[in-house]
This record gives C-alpha cells, structure tokens and sequence, in this order.
C-alpha cells in the first residue's frame, strides 16, 4: 500500500522484490524505514534536504527503502552527490565557495571529515589566530572559556581546614619557629654525648656490683 497525494494505491510486490538492506551512498537502510527517514541517515542529508531531493524526483517520501528500484536508488545517489543537477539552490549546500574549486559543493558521507580536516591543517599552517587556537586545543569561535572547555583535573577550594576567630595567628606561622628550635636543641644533645660513647679505647660502662645484705645473726641461731 503507497500513499500518493490522498489517494491510496494498492501495489502487489512479491518477497523477492522487497530488499531488506538498500545500500544509498555507502550507508545500509533498512528497507522498514521511510524513504525521508532512510535518506537522512546519511552524513550531510538532513530532513528538509532529502524531502526537497523526493519532491523534485516524484518519489514518494513515505514509502518504504525496501520498494525503491535500482534507477531510484541511483537518481536519488546523483542528486545527493550533485545537487545543483537538479535544480536545488545554491543555499541549500553546505560547501558554498570551496576554497580549491570556488563552486558550490555538497559533501556526504566521509567527504565531510576529510575536507574538515584539510581546513584545520590549512589554519595551522598558515599561522592564523584559528591555527593557533586549534593548535592548542582551545575554542575557536568566540566562545566562553573561563568555566566551560576545561581538561585536566579539577579546581576548586582545599576543604577540611578550621575557621579561625578573628585576630587569631595563623597556625602555619608560629608552627614553623617551634619546631626549628627543637631538631636544633636535640641535634646538640646528640652531638655532646655522641663522640665520648663513640670514642675509640673507652671503657664500658661498670656493671652494678653491689654486694646482697648479710642476713642478721639472730636468724641463724634459730635455725
């Protein structure tokens, strides 16, 4: 069944021919899609365009991909590749005056990342203010970069410290003096005794020798 204007047509197709994959500039459709659905699934077609491209070729946009024929399929190719073929202004592309031809063009598929790149390279060499900021990986048109278009890990406040009362030292100020005074005075006390208990040919420390308490006499006349 095909929708023409407000009438409806009835067609008797068979399953052969019926395709579940149409193939329409390197992209597969499935064939249960809208011919305007399946078309704009293709790099650089959008909605208005391939409904502009159906209308001036008679094709019917809400028909099955799965019922175009193979010189549709090709009409349809030719004119997404070649707009100005039939008739769609020039308005309407998106490579108005390249910079190699200077015509109109419209790129498709893997035609739009190429020519994309070759710009970029383009600005870099030749040393503009786009070169540079694509070189160094920043916004290009104008746009905000204060808080957006950030990399790299995160910025923001040191949390966890305590609020001190007004007219209170700084911890980190007095802290420092402290603890320099008391490495240098322990530092001196090692550095007194260190040398006599290291010194070579002195004698040890004398053990404790003293002698048990004598138990008294009368004790040992009792026993």
């Amino acid at each position: 069944m095909v929708f023409i204007g407000d009438k409806v047509v009835f067609q008797c197709l068979s399953a052969q021919e019926f395709r579940h994959i149409v193939r329409i500039a390197g992209k597969d459709i499935p064939g249960t899609k809208k011919t305007i659905i399946g078309i704009s699934q293709v790099k650089g077609m959008g909605y208005n365009f391939a409904k502009s491209i159906l209308d001036i070729l008679k094709i019917n946009p809400n028909s099955n991909v799965g019922f175009l024929t193979e010189s549709q399929v090709e009409e349809i190719e030719k004119a997404m590749r070649n707009p100005s073929s039939v008739n769609i202004p020039s308005w309407f592309l998106n490579r108005r005056k390249d910079i190699d031809s200077g015509s109109d063009l419209h790129l498709i598929t893997s035609d739009i990342d190429f020519n994309v790149r070759n710009d970029i390279e383009r600005e870099k060499g030749m040393s503009s203010w786009r070169g540079f900021r694509h070189t160094y990986g920043l916004k290009v048109r104008g746009q905000r970069t204060r808080t957006t278009g950030r990399k790299g890990g995160a910025v923001g406040v040191r949390k966890g410290g305590k609020v001190l009362p007004a007219g209170a030292p700084a911890e980190g100020a007095a802290a420092p003096a402290a603890t320099t005074a008391a490495p240098a005075a322990a530092s001196a006390d090692k550095g007194a005794a260190a040398p006599a208990a290291t010194a070579k040919g002195a004698a040890p420390p004398a053990k404790d020798t003293k002698a048990p308490p004598a138990k008294p006499a009368a004790e040992k006349k009792a026993k």
